[in-house]
C-alpha cells in the first residue's frame, strides 16, 4: 500500500517581537517531524523565548544549501512526515529561502500550507501612508549600480506603490538611484527596525529621504515608494505613436518597453506599435 505524502508547512516567524508568534506557530514547532530552519541559531533562540521544545529533527536550509538540500526534503515529505519550513524572519519565499521546496512540493503532489505570520512587506505598506489598493514587490536591488540604475528605469513607469527590501548600508545610495530614476519629489516612505524597539518610519520625497539617510542608516529597512502618476494619453496617429516611443526611448529605457507603454497609453495593439517603429527604421 502506497504511503500517504506529509505536509509541507510553510511558517510565518516574528519580523521583531517574539509576543508576535502565533499560537500556532508554537504548536508546528512542537509537533513537526523535520524543522528546516534558514538560521539553526536563530530558530534555538525564538524557540526558547517561545519556551518550545522541538521534538523533530532541525536542519538548515539557506541559499548555500537550498538547492543541495531540496530532494532529500522532498524525501521526507514522500517518506509521510510534516516539514516545518522556517526563515530568520517574515514568510519562507518570499525574499527567503523556500519557493524551491514549494516548487518541488507541488510538482510531486504534496500538501503545501502555512501558517499565517508577520510580513515586512505588508507592515511597511499599511504604515508607510502610500496607496495600498494596488503595489507591487520587488524584493532586492540589484547591488551592482549599473544593474540598479536599468532596473529602475525599467519601473519608472510602473503606478502600483512599490516595495523594496535593502540593506542598511546600501539604502542611501538605494534612494539616491530611485531620486535619479523617477524624480526627487516622487513620495516614499523608509520603514526600518519594523516592529521592534527602535521602530522608525521616515516619510518624504526621495530627495529628502535622501539627505536623512546621508548620515547612515542601521537595522533591517524595508523602503515603500509611490507608483508613477497615470501616463498621459498619447494620439494613436502613426507619427504621435512614433515619438512617443522616442521620447521615451531618450529617458533610457529600451525600445520593447517603450513600445509596450505607448501601446497601452494609446489603447492600441503593441503588433501595431512596433510595426511603426521597425517599418520607419528599416527605411532610414
Amino acid at each position: 500500500m502506497a504511503q500517504d505524502p506529509g505536509t509541507l508547512v510553510l511558517a510565518g516567524t516574528p519580523i521583531g517581537r517574539v509576543e508576535d508568534a502565533s499560537p500556532r506557530l508554537t504548536r508546528e514547532l512542537a509537533e513537526a517531524d523535520v524543522v528546516a530552519a534558514e538560521d539553526t541559531r536563530r530558530l534555538k533562540r525564538l524557540t526558547s523565548e517561545l519556551g518550545v521544545t522541538i521534538t523533530g529533527r532541525v536542519v538548515s536550509y539557506f541559499e548555500g544549501n537550498e538547492v543541495q538540500r531540496t530532494p532529500t526534503l522532498l524525501e521526507e515529505l514522500e517518506a509521510g512526515r510534516r516539514v516545518l519550513l522556517v526563515t530568520d524572519a517574515g514568510m519562507p519565499s518570499v525574499s527567503d529561502p523556500g519557493y524551491r521546496l514549494v516548487a518541488a512540493a507541488v510538482e510531486a503532489g504534496i500538501p503545501v500550507t502555512a501558517v499565517p505570520g508577520p510580513s515586512a512587506v505588508l507592515t511597511a505598506l499599511a504604515v508607510s501612508g502610500l496607496p495600498v489598493d494596488r503595489f507591487c514587490f520587488e524584493g532586492f536591488l540589484p547591488r551592482k549600480a549599473g544593474e540598479r540604475a536599468r532596473r529602475l528605469v525599467a519601473l519608472a513607469g510602473e503606478e502600483r506603490t512599490l516595495v523594496f527590501f535593502e540593506a542598511p548600508h546600501r539604502t542611501e545610495a538605494a534612494l539616491v538611484a530611485m531620486a535619479e530614476a523617477w524624480g526627487g519629489e516622487r513620495s516614499a516612505a523608509v520603514c526600518r527596525e519594523l516592529t521592534k524597539t527602535h521602530e522608525e518610519v521616515r516619510r518624504g520625497t526621495l530627495a529628502e529621504l535622501v539627505a536623512w539617510a546621508a548620515d547612515g542608516v542601521r537595522g533591517e529597512v524595508t523602503i515603500v515608494v509611490a507608483g508613477a502618476e497615470p501616463a498621459a494619453a498619447v494620439p494613436s496617429d502613426d507619427e504621435s505613436l512614433r515619438a512617443a516611443v522616442a521620447e521615451r526611448e531618450a529617458t533610457g529605457i529600451s525600445r520593447k518597453e517603450a513600445i509596450a507603454e505607448v501601446a497601452r497609453a494609446a489603447g492600441v495593439p503593441k503588433r501595431h506599435v512596433y510595426d511603426l517603429v521597425h517599418v520607419r527604421a528599416d527605411r532610414t
